[in-house]
């Protein structure tokens, strides 16, 4: 694959990862609302109280992020030469287990958050890295 071919199934896997979220976390609002101990009327007073850019950053940042996890694992993908859909799933999945989930169970356990808020947050982003090693390993190299 040229390097216009990597940067395409970096972007796609990033886009794609991003979408999978924005349904997730639609799907589940009510239950995390609740993991984070917030009301949506608390949310909606928080969003506007935001200005410009402020409203808009969270989900700047979630772009980003799965811009530079796809990088990431495309990186790995591409030194360890398995340039498959299972292999690029499997190579998301151990990420998450040996790098996110481990972070965020930390954090959130100093931070004093309830369980099921590692539960939803990690399981978005189990399928996020899923999706993206997918896509990484099926683009091939």
């Amino acid at each position: 694959m040229s390097h216009a071919g990597n940067v395409l199934a970096i972007v796609t896997a990033a886009i794609a990862a991003w979408l999978f979220a924005a349904v997730y976390y639609t799907s589940l609002s009510g239950p995390w609302l609740r993991a984070m101990g917030k009301t949506i009327e608390q949310c909606k007073a928080e969003q506007a109280a935001k200005a410009g850019l402020g409203k808009a950053m969270p989900f700047i940042l979630a772009f980003v992020g799965n811009l530079i996890m796809a990088w990431a694992i495309y990186g790995i993908t591409l030194h360890m030469s398995m340039f498959t859909l299972r292999a690029g799933m499997i190579i998301g999945a151990a990420c998450w287990l040996g790098f996110v989930l481990t972070t965020m169970t930390v954090n959130n356990a100093f931070a004093g958050r309830k369980a099921m808020l590692t539960v939803i947050d990690g399981l978005g982003w189990l399928g996020a890295m899923i999706i993206i090693g997918g896509i990484i390993g099926w683009f091939g190299q």
